[in-house]
């Protein structure tokens, strides 16, 4: 497209939202990779929260949770999640949907093995999403999974990363009196080009 230049320019779309994850790392002042991450349940009610994005590889974006979470469930059940990443610094955003595959393989025991210790305990001794009687009882099993696993614990089997491999990406940038540049990048599932489409502010 002739007038897709600047901060939209390019013919990858992963390459133009590292670039503008690169661009917020700095000036946005907290966790620049944060992600409000949706799902729907069983009943297609949807479920939104904040997540950390990891890592924007060549044909997917990663997080990393505990698979038995609200979002590893729905995951599972649906196999399908949306994003958006929004950056008041910049005043941009990006907004993905697509297909979820589990990671949990020697990338998802790397990226355990690189966090904090107090995380990778926190991460054996949270039953994320269930309900827990009070935080004096998830101290207590912080310090029996700190006896148990000690100072190296690996990655619970539990634990690990999902790829969302997008069939839309949409770059999202303000504009003056509200006109905002908006491109929508899309392809069906296992197509190797993109179709991009100028939108409507």
């Amino acid at each position: 497209m002739s007038d897709r230049s600047g901060i939209f320019a390019g013919e990858d779309p992963f390459a133009i939202a590292r670039a503008w994850l690169a661009e917020a790392e700095a000036s946005e002042p907290n966790d620049p990779n944060a992600i409000a991450l949706a799902t729907v349940d069983s009943t297609g009610l949807p479920n939104v929260r904040m997540v950390l994005l990891k890592e924007i590889r060549a044909e997917d974006f990663v997080f990393f949770t505990n698979y038995g979470s609200r979002k590893g469930q729905e995951i599972a059940g649906n196999g399908q999640a949306a994003f958006v990443m929004h950056w008041k610094s910049l005043r941009r955003q990006i907004r993905v949907r697509g297909a979820v595959t589990k990671l949990d393989g020697p990338e998802a025991d790397s990226y355990f093995a690189s966090r904090s210790l107090k995380s990778r305990l926190g991460a054996w001794a949270s039953d994320q999403s269930a309900p827990l009687e009070s935080r004096a009882a998830l101290m207590a099993k912080v310090a029996r999974v700190t006896a148990q696993h000690g100072t190296a614990p690996h990655r619970p089997p539990f634990w690990g990363g999902f790829a969302i491999a997008p069939t839309e990406i949409e770059f999202w940038a303000d504009g003056a009196f509200r006109l905002h540049d908006r491109f929508r990048w899309t392809r069906a599932a296992g197509e190797t080009s993109w179709k991009i489409t100028r939108l409507h502010p």
